[in-house]
């Protein structure tokens, strides 16, 4: 028991002697400690001796912070440019498919007959029109109905147009296909009738309104040099009351491409450099492509065919050959032809290009179509256009030539 009391005290001593030697070292360090404090908390100060004590700056520690993943966006697809419409605003002209401005007015156009005798050429104004007939009248001479959407103010053929010639009945029957003002000077009692039961209206400067819309040129022979000028057009449309805009329901004569489109590889196309119409042995007009304006020039009496007014040569962006059944109707030679029901063959040219078509007319619903290959509409290019109404029997005197060679 007694050793039992010793074993536990020895322990106890061991006890205390372990946390009397502990004492010490935690003191030292808790010692060790304060002065650390105060060396970097105090700055720097002055002991007793005078010596300086250097403050330690405390630095503040910085974890940095993990930048946040930038989100990317889709890229967005560029829209388009959009591809402005040339012809926006914009409408095409009835009798020549050129782009003209929407607002603009188109008002009824003049039909015109013009002379073609050899001694009374060249024509005054003829280059000007939009549209240009030709057919035979008697003793192998062909005469003109030019056809104007305008004849503008300050140009040469509103002070002369001409010289200005007597109507035939056919003349009369083109002339209202395009709802026109027909203008002539005299006419058979062929066309006379014709106008009477057509209703078409007309300026003649043989009596009424139309006197005053014509001049006499003294210095060329009578018949020949009778003119009109718009002035004088348009007072004989003012008296005669006649209407300016087309009748309300017309429909174009023509559907035209929107621009200069060729006709290679087209059922039945073949070259056309040169184009002759043998109308008679007096009058052989020929036409000659010219491939870098994309025209056909025409000559006649064996030199260029001008405009008396601008001495410029005529030109055309199509040619349409209708041919039809002709004969003479009386003894005096007159003319007459199978249009009023009726249809038949033709050409079209353009582009140094013919191809075939046929056409159709109905002459009291003032219905006048030409058609391709395909039995559509015949489409034509914008530009002047000439059409040789030519006689079915005399197809032979026909030429159409390629450079070199004839077909």
């Amino acid at each position: 028991m007694r050793e039992m009391r010793r074993g536990h005290s020895q322990g106890k001593r061991d006890h205390m002697g372990g946390r009397a030697q502990a004492v010490p070292v935690f003191r030292r360090l808790f010692v060790f400690l304060c002065m650390a404090f105060f060396l970097c908390a105090g700055g720097c100060g002055k002991k007793g001796d005078g010596a300086v004590i250097e403050k330690i700056p405390v630095l503040p520690i910085i974890i940095p912070m993990p930048s946040p993943t930038p989100t990317l966006l889709p890229t967005p697809t560029p829209s388009p440019t959009p591809t402005p419409d040339p012809y926006e605003g914009k409408k095409q002209s009835m009798l020549t498919g050129e782009w003209i401005p929407e607002e603009e007015k188109e008002y009824r156009p003049f039909a015109v007959m013009l002379n073609n005798i050899k001694t009374a050429s060249p024509q005054s104004g003829i280059g000007q029109a939009d549209i240009v007939y030709e057919a035979l009248t008697e003793a192998g001479i062909t005469r003109f109905l030019a056809i104007y959407s305008e004849i503008g103010e300050g140009t040469p053929a509103a002070e002369r147009l001409g010289s200005v010639r007597s109507a035939r009945h056919y003349f009369v029957s083109f002339a209202d296909e395009y709802d026109a003002i027909f203008v002539h000077f005299g006419e058979t009692t062929y066309a006379a009738k014709k106008m009477k039961n057509l209703g078409i209206d007309h300026i003649t400067g043989m009596y009424g309104a139309g006197v005053a819309s014509f001049y006499r040129d003294n210095s060329i022979k009578a018949p020949h040099n009778a003119f009109a000028s718009l002035k004088g057009i348009r007072t004989g449309v003012e008296r005669a009351g006649f209407r300016t805009e087309y009748e309300e329901g017309y429909e174009p004569h023509f559907h035209f491409y929107a621009e200069d489109t060729g006709l290679d590889g087209v059922q039945g196309a073949q070259e056309a450099y040169k184009l002759t119409l043998g109308f008679s042995a007096y009058m052989e007009p020929y036409f000659v492509y010219d491939p870098e304006a994309g025209v056909y020039a025409r000559f006649q009496f064996d030199g260029e065919h001008t405009d008396y007014n601008t001495k410029e040569q005529l030109t055309f962006k199509n040619l349409i050959i209708q041919l039809v059944d002709e004969w003479n109707i009386d003894k005096n030679g007159y003319q007459t032809m199978d249009i009023e029901d009726a249809q038949g063959n033709g050409y079209y040219i353009t582009n140094g290009v013919c191809v075939p078509v046929t056409w159709k007319k109905n002459e009291s619903k003032r219905f006048m179509r030409y058609y391709d290959n395909s039995g559509g509409e015949l489409t034509i290019n914008p530009g002047k256009t000439y059409i040789a109404v030519f006689p079915q029997n005399r197809q032979k005197h026909i030429a159409i030539e390629q450079e070199g060679q004839q077909y």
